[in-house]
C-alpha cells in the first residue's frame, strides 16, 4: 500500500509510523530522513540540499519532490511506502501527485492523526532533553530518575525552545493554516481517513489499521 501519514507536531505520528512499516512490510519514508541521507551521500541532489540548509533557507518544493521521487523509486519501496512529513501544503500535493505520476503510482489512503490542541501542548511543553546525549524524559510519563538529572549520563535536562507553550501553539497554527486544507484536499478525492490520536499505543494502532482497511499485516 502507497500511505501518507500526517498529524499535528507531537501526536504520535514517528511511534505509530514505525508500526505500520513493519504491518505493512514497507519503508517508513520520512523528509527529514531522506534529507540527512541525501546530504550525507554527497549526491547531486544532497549537494543542493546542503547549500539550502547550511544557509538557512527552506529547501525548495521542487527540490522535495525530486528527493521523494528518488527515494520511491528504490527497490525496497515497490510493495509500498509509508510516508511522513510530505505534503504539508496544497502546493506539495500537486508536486506529490506528479511524482506518483512519473513512477506509475497512486495513492491508496492518507491517514490523519489528531487530537486536541490543550493535549498537543500538554505533551510537548512536558518533554525534557539532555543537550549532552539527546535522551528525552516527560515530566509525567517519563519522569528522570532524579528530578532534573539525565538517567544515561547524568547531565541537567533543558526544555527546548519549541518544546514551550508560546511556541507549540504557534506551530500548531501554521499546521492548521497550511495542513489542514491539504487533508480538505484528500477527503475529497475519497483518500483521507481520520484517526483519534488519543489513547494506548496499540489502541491508536488498531484504528489505523482500521482507517487502511486492514486487519492483517503484509
Amino acid at each position: 500500500m502507497n500511505v501518507v501519514l500526517m498529524g499535528p507536531p507531537g501526536v504520535g505520528k514517528g511511534t505509530q509510523a514505525a508500526a505500520l512499516k513493519a504491518f505493512l512490510g514497507v519503508p517508513h519514508v520520512s523528509t527529514g530522513d531522506i534529507l540527512r541521507a541525501s546530504m550525507n551521500e554527497g549526491s547531486p541532489l544532497g549537494k543542493k540540499v546542503k547549500e539550502y540548509v547550511e544557509s538557512g533557507r527552506l529547501v525548495p518544493d521542487e527540490l522535495m519532490g525530486d528527493l521523494i521521487a528518488e527515494r520511491l523509486a528504490r527497490h525496497d519501496a515497490a510493495r509500498g511506502f509509508v510516508l511522513d512529513g510530505f505534503p504539508r501544503t496544497l502546493e506539495q500535493v500537486a508536486i506529490l501527485d506528479g511524482v506518483l505520476e512519473r513512477l506509475g503510482r497512486s495513492l491508496d489512503r492518507v491517514l490523519i492523526l489528531t487530537a486536541p490542541e490543550a493535549e498537543i501542548v500538554h505533551r510537548l511543553s512536558g518533554r525534557r532533553s539532555c543537550p549532552k546525549c539527546g535522551s528525552v524524559f516527560h515530566l509525567e510519563s517519563r519522569p528522570p530518575k532524579a528530578a532534573g538529572i539525565c538517567d544515561n549520563c547524568g547531565s541537567a535536562l533543558v526544555q527546548r525552545k519549541d518544546d514551550t507553550e508560546e511556541v507549540i501553539r504557534e506551530r500548531l497554527r501554521v499546521y492548521a493554516s497550511q495542513t489542514v486544507p491539504v487533508a480538505g484536499a484528500y477527503r475529497t478525492k475519497g483518500l483521507l481517513a481520520e484517526v483519534d490520536g488519543l489513547g494506548e499505543v496499540a489502541e491508536i494502532g488498531a484504528r489505523l489499521k482500521a482507517g487502511l482497511g486492514r486487519t492483517q499485516p503484509a
